[in-house]
């Protein structure tokens, strides 16, 4: 095909140097620090949902504020209403502390479905957003990158997103405010037992901010090797990749290989787990003590206070008892935030590595697109006459010998134009070439007068329709498989393009007529049965521009004959371009195009060709040796 022929010798350069551009050949990413431009592009995922956004954030607020109401109300209790022993305070003092919890429950209810609201709904935004862009990219990105390295960007790294999306970001906000509620009614308490506290809080954090890389580096590698995984199953769990491991005997080696990938991801699924455990099991550890050392701190100050008799400890508010448990239950409520944020920078160290890979993905140009003020032609206004122009085009720019080299040809509305040479001659290239799956290096290709790059994308796909070689089922309906044609179709359209094609009777005697499942890439049907399925989608489409790809080369004699019928009459008005490996198939043809290397090197009628004794000519007797020219030719 010429798809293969352009991608021969530079093609394996364009793959390699995409691999390393998308992460396929091994994470690079991961030896660099957090972006900033990465932290911004999260924040703008929320910007649809500011409001919301807004409420749970003034939520988050409130409830750090009441976090720090009932110890102070311990205090209360203790030195005034205990002291003075008034059931008056004490019934306020215990009714706030009522109150108090019930509120900030209700609120954090109301928060917890408020970032739910937002955090999927932001997790659907990315994944329309990476799959629209995936959608869009030039079919050279496809042809380069592994499948399931795609599966695996749209499935693991998107999901392994999904907790810092929907609870990371509100967590961090709800312990920061927590946190400073906290530490400030701490130091309204005694600022120096506040000092205390927090003294090895700054150690922590740059430990944390290591431990964070680390895990991000192992996060990465843990992704890339998962990606790999995914590609190999997707490889070898496929029919086609399961038939041709059963029918050379390699489950054995498919299963070690598989068993190798699958220790690898344990062994960095186990490191993951394991970075800076030991350094938090120490923070915990610490935070456990600390409370202690304040009684011992506290009740040493309380007591020499009292036993000197001055009042110099009595600017720091830690002169009562009611002072110190007051104090030491906000720094026990202190340590679960601290120890959560310090947490949480590790594990969004790890998110953002992923995030680095979406946006890797969806940063990657869009090479075929509609210009400015390209021109929409109405389907009823599209003649199909098609023209190349001087065209040349290699699937690496400039690298490497050319797919296709100065072709010129024209093609006018009910001729059929045939493509003949060896594999690799270009022919297929020049079908998406017309197709604009590729854009031309040099020259023009043209639909009724109009350069392709003039027009916008959905007009040419309108304007055409192509029937390859390989046909592609969708695991669905058959019924659904046709629709891709035209989903606008009546069920008496439907079943008229499928008696055109001859495969109606076919359909109607499986399970379930034209909705049976056609099953993972059509297996369930014959090579000849999914051809005529293809031939009818092509048919309810009623394009203006029909492309042939060895269109009835799976079709036994019979078969052939019945979709031949039926392409003639598909064929009457449309500009027809059928690529053909059997002479057989394009003898009738309006003009044959005979190429080699990505040139036209012959022209014309089969009778012109054969007059001339060239290239046509070898080909036609290599094909057609021992019967006579004037029977083939029919």
């Amino acid at each position: 095909m010429g798809m293969h022929g352009g991608f021969g010798g530079s093609g394996r350069g364009a793959a390699a140097r995409l691999a390393r551009r998308t992460g396929t050949g091994g994470p690079s990413e991961d030896r660099h620090p957090v972006r900033r431009s990465t932290v911004l592009r999260v924040g703008r995922l929320f910007r649809p949902y500011r409001r919301q956004v807004l409420v749970v954030l003034l939520i988050l607020v409130v409830v750090a504020l009441l976090g720090v109401v009932n110890p102070y109300m311990l205090k209360l209790i203790i030195d005034d209403a205990f002291l003075h022993r008034s059931i008056r305070l004490l019934l306020i003092f215990v009714g706030i502390m009522v109150i108090t919890p019930v509120i900030s429950t209700a609120l954090g209810v109301w928060q917890t479905y408020l970032n739910a609201v937002v955090g999927q709904r932001v997790m659907q935004d990315l994944r329309i957003a990476l799959y629209s862009h995936l959608q869009r990219l030039p079919l050279r990105f496809f042809t380069a990158t592994r499948t399931g390295e795609i599966q695996s960007r749209l499935a693991n790294d998107v999901g392994g997103v999904d907790n810092v999306i929907t609870n990371t970001a509100t967590s961090i906000v709800s312990n920061l405010t927590r946190a400073a509620a906290t530490i400030a009614g701490m130091l309204v308490l005694s600022w120096q037992l506040t000092l205390l506290s927090l003294a090895l809080l700054p150690l922590f954090i740059l430990v944390t901010v290591r431990v964070g890389e680390i895990r991000r580096r192992v996060s990465s590698d843990t992704q890339a090797t998962l990606a790999d995984l995914s590609a190999l199953a997707e490889e070898t769990l496929s029919v086609s990749g399961i038939l041709l491991t059963k029918v050379f005997g390699r489950e054995t080696f498919a299963r070690q290989r598989y068993a190798r990938e699958t220790g690898r991801l344990t062994a960095l699924m186990i490191r993951q787990q394991m970075v800076g455990r030991w350094f938090f099991g120490f923070i915990s550890t610490f935070f456990s003590i600390i409370p202690a050392i304040v009684y011992l701190v506290a009740g040493a100050m309380l007591f020499g206070a009292h036993q000197g008799g001055h009042a110099g400890f009595n600017t720091s508010g830690a002169n009562s008892i009611g002072t110190i448990v007051a104090f030491t239950t906000l720094q026990s409520g202190l340590f679960f935030p601290l120890g959560q944020l310090l947490n949480i920078q590790v594990e969004i160290q790890g998110a953002f590595a992923l995030f680095d890979r979406i946006f890797e993905y969806i940063d990657l140009p869009l090479e075929i697109v509609d210009r400015p003020g390209a021109l929409a032609i109405p389907r009823g206004e599209i003649r199909g006459a098609v023209s190349f122009e001087s065209v040349r085009f290699h699937y690496e720019r400039d690298v490497g010998a050319a797919a296709v080299e100065d072709v010129s040809f024209r093609a006018e509305p009910g001729q059929l134009v045939a493509l003949v040479g060896p594999s690799g001659a270009g022919k297929t290239t020049l079908t998406y070439l017309l197709a604009r799956l590729y854009d031309v290096d040099q020259g023009r290709v043209c639909i009724d007068g109009h350069d392709l790059r003039d027009l916008t994308l959905a007009t040419v796909q309108e304007a055409m329709a192509i029937v390859t070689q390989e046909v592609f089922l969708f695991h669905s309906t058959i019924r659904e498989n046709l629709l891709v044609g035209r989903p606008e179709a009546t069920p008496e359209e439907v079943e008229a393009a499928g008696r055109a094609a001859a495969i109606h009777d076919r359909i109607m005697e499986l399970p379930q007529g034209y909705d049976t499942v056609a099953g993972e890439r059509g297996y369930r049907l014959s090579g000849g049965e999914k051809q005529r399925i293809a031939l009818a989608r092509a048919i309810l489409k009623d394009p203006r521009i029909l492309v042939l790809d060895e269109a009835t080369s799976a079709l036994d004699t019979h078969s052939e004959r019945q979709v031949q019928t039926a392409l003639d009459r598909l064929m009457e008005g449309r500009t027809t371009l059928a690529i053909a490996h059997r002479l057989s198939t394009v003898m009738a043809a309006d003009q044959i195009l005979m190429m080699e290397r990505g040139r036209i090197v012959e022209r014309g009628t089969h009778a012109q060709l054969l007059a001339q004794g060239g290239a046509y000519a070898r080909l036609y007797l290599e094909q057609f040796a021992g019967q006579p020219v004037a029977a083939a030719a029919g």
